[in-house]
């Protein structure tokens, strides 16, 4: 008896940590579109990464949901370093 109470909290736990890691991945995941007209639904405190060369070379465009309004969320636009390998061209 004992030893099936224990197998069924170890194989809840183990169902609960894995459908933990399954809902955590895509938030972490940064999204980068070719242009801005791709961002449809832009959710408050949602960044998305803009590769559309507006900025300076080494940086990329960061659109974030910043404020809510009457007519939806406000869009803010900043220039931030561009992260990851370098590649030569």
């Amino acid at each position: 008896m004992a030893i099936t109470k224990a197998v069924t909290a170890a194989a809840l736990a183990l169902s609960a940590g894995l459908a933990l890691c399954l809902l955590a991945s895509p938030a972490a995941a940064q999204q980068v579109v070719p242009n801005e007209r791709n961002i449809v639904d832009l959710r408050l405190g949602q960044r998305i990464l803009v590769d559309d060369g507006t900025c300076p070379a080494g940086q990329i465009k960061e659109v974030s949901g910043s404020q809510m309004t009457t007519s939806g969320v406000l869009r803010t636009h900043k220039c931030i370093p561009r992260l990851g390998t370098k590649q030569r061209r």
